[in-house]
């Protein structure tokens, strides 16, 4: 008995690192986003997690990867397999992007630096936020080899707007992403179940969550003040601070935004230029027409428009519009490499993934980032294979089909 209880009895090896601890179970994107659930305080969570009104567009952007079926061919050699791809006219290590999160070091200290180092070990392009809690050249000398694009609200006060497109041209940014969907800011009803703030407000409930999440507690504390970084000195009262510059970004939204904008930016910025926020065919169009360089279909994560189209709906009517006058990504809903697969069988070029990495960085740090992105990286390849294709090069638009019909 003894020697058939050795020949089965298995220790897996205790690792000291406790981020690659808790990655040892993890299985998928859901199982980071339930790490990131019991790691974080409740209104922290929620604010990553949460979405405009009834959350019914956040659902949907995922549901419609799940509405498409993939027809794999077999017998084909797919011993090797690449999933290398162009972004922009420029090597990338697989068809991703990472999308623009504001406030990421609400999730980990290390917030938008750790992102950055993991996208350049990665090979894929990382767009900084304006509202990030790390500067455009904080995350550029922490990534020096990193593809960065940098990240652009419409605001009223374009001389700082064009004050950041100076700095994330000095710091080598390769490309701006103008986000063109929140002429105003969507109603998040779990932040004002929760009244989260930014950042959190001292009391007794603060108290309670910090005692309920004590890895979280320290390192929060120990990262030191948190504030909107690129726009610091900006439009603060007394004492400064994310808070005070949460009502100024706030007030600096400009829902008089209109196509002539665009112009004011070409004269500003002389690189790739990308669209996010486009939901419609009509609008890709007119952005293909004003010689954008790639579009973002995105709905913002389902955070502004509650009942806005799924992205990965909008692809095929949009390719099928433009056909190849600009690149498009498919922003939202991507949380295995199978949704990249089906993304750009339908058309698009590249995915974005938000939440998928600050579940990551919730749970395991900047460990956490390098984990998903290498899930995505092999789920991607897998797919492939399992369809019978050596590379993103030979998708065509009949390995996948609707389940229900569109439309």
């Amino acid at each position: 008995m003894l020697r058939t209880l050795r020949s089965v009895w298995r220790f897996r090896r205790f690792e000291l690192d406790a981020d690659l601890r808790r990655l040892q179970g993890v299985a998928d994107v859901e199982d980071l986003r339930e790490l990131a659930r019991r790691r974080l305080p409740s209104g922290v969570f929620d604010y990553i997690d949460g979405a405009a009104e009834d959350e019914i567009t956040a659902a949907r952007n995922e549901e419609g990867f799940v509405a498409l079926e993939l027809r794999p061919r077999i017998l084909r050699d797919v011993s090797a397999v690449e999933v290398g791809a162009e972004i922009l006219g420029r090597p990338a290590a697989m068809p991703l992007v990472l999308a623009p999160t504001g406030f990421s070091r609400m999730a980990h200290s290390q917030g938008e630096l750790a992102v950055a180092r993991a996208a350049q070990r990665a090979g894929v392009p990382y767009t900084l936020s304006t509202l990030s809690t790390r500067s455009i050249e904080e995350a550029a000398a922490a990534a020096p080899e990193a593809r960065l694009w940098f990240q652009v609200y419409v605001w009223r006060d374009r001389g700082l707007v064009e004050e950041m497109l100076q700095r994330a041209r000095e710091s080598g940014y390769e490309a701006i992403v103008i986000t063109v969907d929140t002429a105003v800011l969507g109603r998040r009803e779990r932040d004002v179940r929760s009244g989260f703030s930014l950042p959190p407000r001292l009391g007794l409930g603060t108290l309670v969550e910090g005692a309920l999440h004590p890895g979280w507690t320290l390192d929060f504390l120990r990262g030191g003040p948190i504030e909107f970084a690129n726009v610091a000195g900006r439009g603060t009262g007394p004492g400064g601070g994310a808070v005070a510059l949460a009502e100024y970004v706030n007030a600096q939204f400009d829902a008089a935004l209109s196509w002539r904008d665009l112009d004011w930016f070409r004269e500003r910025w002389d690189g790739p230029i990308v669209l996010k926020g486009v939901q419609t065919v009509d609008d890709a169009v007119l952005a293909a027409e004003a010689g954008v360089d790639a579009v973002a279909l995105s709905n913002h994560g389902g955070r502004q428009l509650d009942g806005a189209p799924p992205p990965v709906e909008l692809i095929e009517p949009v390719r099928e519009a433009i056909e190849d006058r600009l690149e498009i990504y498919c922003d939202g809903g991507v949380r295995r490499g199978s949704d990249v697969v089906k993304a750009l069988a339908l058309g698009a070029d590249a995915v974005m993934v938000g939440r998928a990495y600050l579940y990551a960085l919730a749970a395991a740090g900047e460990s956490g980032v390098d984990w998903v992105l290498d899930f995505l990286r092999s789920g991607t390849a897998r797919t492939l294979a399992l369809c019978g294709l050596r590379g993103v090069d030979e998708i065509e638009p009949s390995l996948v089909r609707w389940r229900t019909p569109r439309g």
